[in-house]
């Protein structure tokens, strides 16, 4: 016969103070004079599967600031995002 113990142990849940705590690593994309707008919008679209709006403010964030974070997730999809962007040899950086 099984006996049912007399409590239940629930999952622990993780909750993280700041948004970056939850993730490893982000792709962080840097300004240049090489790229425009439409070109840097198309590739962030493709690269993080956003919507127009989001890549164009993504993109307006790296222009003004000359950086920015677009990207959070593990390593291997920070990774691939990388790839991504730099087809066009847009300039980015991992950081753990």
């Amino acid at each position: 016969m099984i006996t049912k113990p007399d409590f239940i142990e629930k999952p622990q849940i993780q909750i993280a103070d700041d948004e970056n705590d939850l993730f490893s690593a982000k792709v962080i994309l840097f300004n240049d004079n090489e790229h425009d707008f439409d070109e840097v919008i198309d590739q962030l679209m493709i690269a993080i599967n956003c919507s127009e709006e989001k890549a164009y403010l993504l993109t307006m964030q790296v222009h003004k600031s000359g950086h920015a974070v677009v990207y959070s997730s593990d390593y291997n999809q920070c990774l691939n995002v990388s790839s991504i962007l730099e087809e066009i040899q847009l300039k980015t950086k991992i950081e753990i």
